[in-house]
């Protein structure tokens, strides 16, 4: 796990943006590196590629006819049963409310059922 990065998955909002502080979603608070992802496929590649990330703020809608962030969630789980490994800690900054509750639910439920 990749102490103080936050995997930031939005397709809209940039965790960088000045003018806002969508960095108070995070659920670390010393945050080395930001990395921003905006699709299930660049969620994927930075995961494979680097390894986990220490946390993960989640968007649940990305754009239509495209994979959402409870899609996300679930390739996660799976990515952590396949590979053995304790699931990040996570935040859902989704203005959609049934989208973020699917997301929380399946990763709490997770945690329950993981031992880890």
């Amino acid at each position: 796990m990749c102490k103080g990065i936050l995997l930031w998955l939005d397709d809209i909002r940039d965790p960088n943006d000045k003018n806002v502080n969508w960095l108070e979603y995070s659920p670390i608070s010393k945050i080395e590196k930001t990395i921003w992802v905006k699709n299930f496929s660049e969620f994927k590649l930075y995961i494979e590629t680097n390894g986990l990330p220490e946390a993960i703020c989640f968007d649940h809608d990305l754009g239509d006819d495209t994979p959402s962030g409870y899609d996300c969630s679930k390739w996660l789980v799976d990515y952590c049963i396949d590979n053995n490994l304790k699931l990040p800690k996570w935040n859902c900054q989704s203005a959609n409310p049934v989208g973020k509750k699917n997301i929380d639910s399946l990763l709490i439920n997770y945690l329950k059922f993981s031992n880890k």
